[in-house]
This record gives structure tokens, C-alpha cells and sequence, in this order.
């Protein structure tokens, strides 16, 4: 019999698979991965460093999918704002895999190497050494909480039927239609610029 054209099982298969996984039931195993794909679970281990490379794997695969060409523009505060839409664009399609990514160290070259470019940008653009990492991470925590906002129902609140909380009733009733978790980013990115901005007198926006 013939080899076959395509290998079997590669690191892209196995991404691809823990993914599909991730996004159907919010976590993934070894063993699930190789019966999707037909393998034995210690073929699965040839290719990746057990479920830590895993999780890299998924990390590549979603980092993949923001626009490392945003870090490019200028002002430096235009290519931080785009960075973060981009960023939350790619999350937003998985937000299942949020709680993995979030909780292991980032390892993969891949994925550093778009924030070296980051760092660079701020750096760039006059931010003191000490104060780069804490507003990249600030970022993040603002693009992730709004990735999974996004998941979440539209109507997240409700009201006690008794009358108890006439102005929670008033508030979500004058929501301005569709949309409460873009609505939200949009303010918390923009206090956030806004901050930031303030944090480097000689960076010019």
C-alpha cells in the first residue's frame, strides 16, 4: 500500500482539531484530538509537547488572525487603537479559548515577536521602559473582557419582577438598541487612549 500524499497528522491538523474542540466544548484532551483524527494518542505526542504545546498551538493559530500591520501606524496611539480592535476581532471568534490562553505563559516566537513589535511602537513613541508592559497588558484586559462580552447574552441583567429595582428596569430599557458590548468597548477604549495618552507628555497623539 502506498504512502499517502498528505501526512496524516501535523501540528496545523492538531491546532485546527483542538480548536474545533475548544470552541464546541471549551476545553480539549489529548485523546479526543487523536480520535478526531484517527490517530493514537501517542502519535498525537510526536508532534507536540503533551497539552502546554497545545496550548501554544491554539495561541499561534488565533494570533494568526490580528493584524500585526496595525503596529505599523501612525501615531503610535492610532496603531495601539487598531492593534486592540484587531486583537479583540480574533479573540471575539473564540472567546471558549480565552480562559486557556489567559492562565499559561506566552512561549510561542510567533506570537512574541507581534509584541516586540509592540513594545517597539510605544518605545517609539517616547513611553518610559517601566510603563510599556503595564498599558499593553491594560489593553488586554479591556480587549479580552469585551471578547467575551461579546458571547454573552445581549440582555445580561433581570429585573427583579417584584418592582425591587425600578432604575436597573430604567437603565436597561434606554439601552440605544442593539450592541451593549460594543458599546461598552467603545468607552473603555476610549478612557483608556485617553489615559495612556495623558501618561507621555512628549508623545504626540
Amino acid at each position: 500500500m502506498g504512502r499517502p500524499s498528505k501526512a496524516l497528522l501535523d501540528r496545523e491538523r492538531i491546532a485546527a482539531t483542538a480548536l474545533d474542540l475548544v470552541d464546541a466544548e471549551g476545553d480539549f484532551s489529548v485523546p479526543k484530538i487523536a480520535r478526531r483524527l484517527g490517530v493514537q494518542t501517542a502519535s498525537v505526542y510526536h508532534h507536540v509537547e503533551g497539552r502546554a504545546g497545545i496550548v501554544e498551538l491554539l495561541r499561534v493559530r488565533i494570533a494568526e488572525d490580528i493584524d500585526a500591520s496595525t503596529l505599523e501606524l501612525r501615531p503610535w496611539d492610532l496603531a495601539l487603537e487598531a492593534w486592540a480592535r484587531s486583537y479583540r476581532a480574533a479573540f471575539a471568534a473564540h472567546p471558549r479559548a480565552i480562559p486557556l490562553l489567559t492562565t499559561s505563559q506566552i512561549a510561542a516566537p510567533e506570537v512574541l515577536a507581534q509584541y516586540e513589535q509592540g513594545v517597539a511602537t510605544l518605545l517609539e513613541a517616547g513611553f518610559a521602559l517601566e510603563s510599556v508592559m503595564p498599558v499593553i497588558t491594560a489593553m488586554e484586559n479591556i480587549v479580552l473582557g469585551s471578547a467575551l462580552d461579546l458571547a454573552a447574552p445581549e440582555i445580561m441583567w433581570q429585573p427583579n419582577p417584584d418592582g425591587s429595582t425600578p432604575l436597573l428596569a430604567q437603565a436597561l430599557a434606554a439601552v440605544p438598541g442593539p450592541g451593549r458590548a460594543d458599546q461598552a468597548f467603545e468607552i473603555a477604549l476610549t478612557a483608556f487612549l485617553d489615559h495612556v495618552r495623558a501618561l507621555v507628555p512628549t508623545a504626540t497623539a
